[in-house]
């Protein structure tokens, strides 16, 4: 009999999933759910972007409105992130960029991003993505415009994990990423869908080019991923979260100032 339940496009496990798999929220998968259904639950990527958006912005409004200082408010809106989050895709950055920028090879690289210590070219780029975020996250609470721009930029910048998880073979046999699998189109689209409806519905028309340069900016990585150590890693995917959130927060303030 043929299983609905691994040719179905959409389902509601997929959110949980995808829930459980990009974030630190307590949610119960399954080893057969995500056998079954992880590679169809990308299309849910974006949406787990806007719950982590909604909380941190949540924060960050909350305490803002209380009295506390600008810069106080946003840096809180990065650590409300990074704690949901397990600070999975600052950690994919630090590894990366040390990967990427030590490696002599493939095989070096990736040994390199391996390793649990984070070294001169991971603590540069990881301090960088910080004070970028942080920035832009400032200027957003002091014209009192956080909520959803916030959002949106959460929600957009998990869309190139989509994206490469579906155009980059794996770089590794074994690993999360891998794991995964390879999206289907139909959950690549369901991403695509998503993303742009939660972008023009905080932001409008504008949200096209927010999503275009969220979707723009890791697109170098993935060239120097794919030709360094011959495609993504859980790590490159977690990296190109952070530069897409960079982009769509740059453009926002933009669109604002």
């Amino acid at each position: 009999m043929h299983d609905t339940q691994t040719s179905r496009p959409f389902a509601c496990v997929d959110i949980v999933l995808a829930l459980g798999l990009l974030t630190r929220l307590p949610m119960r998968v399954g080893d057969k759910d995500f056998a079954t259904r992880s590679a169809f639950a990308v299309w849910a990527y974006p949406l787990v972007g806007a719950v982590v958006g909604v909380l941190a912005a949540m924060i960050a409004t909350t305490v803002y409105r209380l009295g506390v200082p600008a810069g106080i408010a946003a840096a809180l809106a990065l650590a409300t992130m990074a704690l949901i989050t397990g600070a999975m895709h600052e950690d994919g950055l630090a590894d990366s960029a040390d990967g990427l920028g030590g490696g002599r090879d493939a095989k070096s690289s990736l040994s390199i991003m391996r390793e649990s210590q984070i070294g001169a070219y991971g603590s540069v780029a990881l301090t960088i993505s910080l004070l970028a975020r942080w920035s832009a996250l400032l200027v957003l609470v002091q014209i009192q415009h956080l909520f959803w721009p916030l959002v949106v930029a959460a929600t957009v910048s998990r869309l190139p994990m989509v994206l490469a998880l579906y155009g980059l073979p794996p770089a590794r046999a074994a690993g999360l990423a891998s794991s995964v699998g390879r999206p289907k189109r139909s959950a690549v689209l369901g991403a695509i869908a998503l993303a742009f409806a939660i972008a023009f519905f905080a932001s409008g028309p504008g949200g096209f080019w927010i999503i275009f340069w969220a979707v723009v900016a890791p697109l170098p990585l993935f060239v120097l991923a794919q030709s360094k150590i011959g495609g993504h890693t859980g790590d490159i995917l977690g990296a190109s979260q952070q530069l897409a959130e960079i982009a769509a927060l740059s453009v926002l303030v933009a669109q604002f100032v």
